[in-house]
């Protein structure tokens, strides 16, 4: 297909550092060079839970994705059409639900907890890039973010990570960590050092893009 674009994959398990990563990889292109698809908008709605249900409920399981729609709207996104997408709020019913318009773009970024495991997906992928940080380093983000932005009680949040969160990434993301091209390792909140990485990583893959573009 000609003008394909170049599409890249950024894998990493919760509390990994995976959207500060992103937001500084986001800022190294201009709005119309790149669009983001995020695994976390295809999440099958399973509707209005109690509290003990929401903690029970395995949301880390790839069945509770829509792997099809996820599918058929990257591929939309490569031919050149524009996707509009029900945002998803983690079932959360006080939140505002928003309609994403994501455009076609010369490089596509899809980034997801299974997007290596989901075999079709993966093939896409022109360049993957894993993420990770240690356990407590990550449970820590994950209290942190889940209680301040989903409103779940630290009880709630370590019993998901050990039951949950733990195996899900042991089995569906960690046995592709070494097939990916770049491992980011982010045990630190330092801004200046992602900052720095994401500077060597986006002009090495601009590189890569012109010989995509080039080889086509």
């Amino acid at each position: 297909m000609n003008n394909k674009p170049f599409i890249i994959g950024i894998a990493g398990g919760s509390g990994s550092g995976k959207t500060f990563f992103l937001n500084c990889f986001l800022h190294h292109f201009k709005n119309d060079e790149v669009t983001l698809v995020s695994q976390d908008d295809y999440y099958i709605p399973v509707g209005e839970m109690t509290q003990e249900e929401n903690k029970l409920y395995n949301f880390d399981l790839p069945s509770t994705i829509d792997k099809e729609q996820f599918l058929f709207d990257i591929k939309k996104l490569v031919k050149g059409e524009v996707i509009y997408k029900k945002e998803y709020n983690f079932n959360n019913p006080l939140a505002v639900t928003k309609i994403l318009e994501i455009n076609p773009a010369p490089i596509i970024i899809v980034e997801g907890l299974f997007i290596l495991h989901f075999e079709e997906i993966a093939a896409m992928l022109d360049h993957r890039i894993f993420v990770e940080a240690e356990n407590a380093v990550a449970l820590a983000r994950r209290i942190k973010r889940d209680g301040m932005e989903r409103g779940y009680s630290e009880e709630d949040v370590t019993y998901k990570w050990v039951n949950h969160v733990v195996p899900a990434y042991h089995e569906y993301l960690l046995p592709y960590r070494e097939s990916c091209d770049k491992i980011i390792v982010n045990n630190f909140d330092t801004p200046d050092d992602i900052i720095k990485i994401t500077d060597e990583i986006s002009a090495d893959l601009k590189v890569k893009y012109c010989k995509h573009k080039q080889e086509e």
